[in-house]
């Protein structure tokens, strides 16, 4: 897991869906999105970070689900 302090200077500008490596951190080890409780994100910033995951998943940037 990610320390809480690490992703709290995430701006509204800076989450992308296009940005993959930045919305993996948010993901964890299941294809799940990790909640507001572990990754210490605001509400805006929470919803901005799920709909980028959401938008990337569709796409197919990122996999629904992690595969062993």
């Amino acid at each position: 897991m990610y320390k809480k302090n690490s992703l709290k200077d995430i701006t509204k500008n800076t989450i992308d869906y296009k940005d993959i490596d930045l919305l993996r951190k948010f993901i964890n080890d299941q294809g799940k999105i990790m909640s507001r409780r572990f990754t210490g994100l605001n509400a805006k910033q929470q919803k901005k970070v799920t709909k980028s995951i959401k938008r990337a998943r569709v796409l197919s940037l990122i996999p629904f689900l992690k595969k062993d």
